[in-house]
């Protein structure tokens, strides 16, 4: 069974010392293997067989220089790792106003999201999903949209390393807005896809490197509340061609992971849409994309597995000041999804699922790992708190409605 980096339990397996654990073990099979052959034939065997061993098996070096100190992939290498995707950063004016306060007139998002920090650096891979835009000017809540650009440098340091921008909300400050929230992005070093500045940056398959596998990221929307794209290219929308056509070239530029974020679905609806269940079947049972996680209905939806791959329909919110008295309660309530990944060589699969229900915190606005909050509550005798029952009450509607099975389990999997 996998370890898990989340709740503590099990040891983190030493990429260097399995290296040279399997290198030793293989010597010796090679040396039994040769004792047999005898002579100047079996010593030229023997040589000749370490020599390709050696230029197949990355040395300290390289492991080293991996991305979070694992080795690259080689032909027969086993390793498992996890990647981290998680829901709506949808900042209201109530949530940037709080970011105001909390930096003393300048924004700072990071108090918002410390408590979920450690859950996302942990991981070989974290994704983001950024549903406003970073543009010039004043910020502005619902309807329309602009995030102050400093919630860039939040992303960065809770751990994120790509996010897509694609989402209803891309156009809200037009081509402008597009850009300048791809250029805040690129300031805080976050790798980004969805919505694009050029018509060339919108053929770009974004690919990253992870453990040396090179795994691609697609991200796509149902639409843009009505307003027309300054171009045609500006926002990726969701269509079974598209989707397609870029995962083919993600395989052909050498991706042995392609994961499609999905921004789609009916507000507020736990069910998938057709469209969304539609989509993720003919993607999944056809094998065109190996993963999907999705956004925008603000609740959570369920987590399915489908011809042996695996959907997360709908993370719920990450950030937002969504409330029961605005929306239904479940809107403060998201997961992040934990994906874990089994690597044989190049060959990855995502072998099964986790996901660590959150809460927003009122009037904190700090994003909450329900487990972790309650158990804190209930060591300072406070688990019969007011709070401590809404984290109760958010615990039962995440797994109520993402599910649980052999492959699918919430983190905790029960509340003490």
């Amino acid at each position: 069974m996998q370890h898990n980096l989340y709740e503590g339990a099990g040891l983190r397996v030493d990429p260097v010392r399995v290296a040279r654990r399997r290198l030793k073990q293989q010597r010796i099979r090679r040396r039994r293997t040769v004792a047999g052959l005898g002579g100047l034939c079996a010593a030229a065997l023997l040589g000749l067989a370490l020599s390709g061993f050696h230029a197949t098996l990355p040395g300290h070096a390289a492991l080293a220089r991996e991305s979070h100190g694992v080795a690259a992939a080689d032909t027969g290498s086993v390793q498992t790792f996890d990647i981290v995707a998680s829901g709506d950063l949808l900042i209201h004016a109530p949530v940037w106003q709080r970011a105001s306060t909390l930096g003393h007139g300048r924004y700072d998002f990071r108090p918002l999201l410390a408590r979920v920090k450690p859950i996302v650096s942990r991981a070989a891979l974290a994704i983001c999903h950024v549903e406003t835009p970073m543009g010039t000017g004043a910020p502005t809540g619902y309807p329309v949209f602009n995030s102050p650009k400093e919630l860039a440098a939040a992303i960065k340091w809770t751990g994120w390393d790509v996010c897509d921008t694609a989402s209803n909300h891309s156009v809200d400050k037009g081509q402008a807005g597009i850009e300048t929230t791809a250029a805040a992005l690129d300031r805080a070093g976050i790798r980004h896809t969805g919505s694009f500045r050029t018509a060339a940056e919108s053929r770009r398959i974004l690919i990253v490197t992870v453990r040396g596998l090179r795994i691609a990221f697609l991200s796509y929307a149902y639409g843009t509340n009505g307003v027309p794209l300054p171009h045609r290219w500006s926002v990726n929308l969701v269509s079974t061609a598209k989707i397609v056509a870029d995962a083919r070239l993600a395989r052909k530029r050498g991706a042995n992971l392609v994961i499609a974020n999905l921004h789609a679905g009916s507000e507020y609806v736990h069910e998938p849409s057709a469209q969304q269940r539609d989509l993720a079947t003919y993607l999944l049972q056809r094998g065109i994309v190996d993963a999907i996680v999705g956004q925008h209905v603000h609740v959570v939806q369920p987590i399915r597995r489908i011809r042996g791959r695996f959907v997360v329909y709908g993370e719920g919110n990450l950030l937002s000041n969504q409330t029961a008295a605005c929306c239904p309660a479940e809107s403060q309530d998201g997961l992040i999804a934990v994906l874990h990944v089994r690597a044989t060589g190049l060959h990855a699969r995502v072998t099964s699922v986790e996901y660590i229900p959150t809460l927003v915190e009122h009037p904190s606005l700090v994003v909450q790992p329900v487990g972790a909050r309650l158990a804190e509550l209930t060591r300072q005798g406070l688990g019969s708190s007011a709070l401590a029952r809404a984290l109760r009450a958010s615990y039962r509607r995440t797994v109520g409605y993402a599910g649980r099975g052999r492959l699918i389990q919430p983190l905790p999997r029960r509340l003490g």
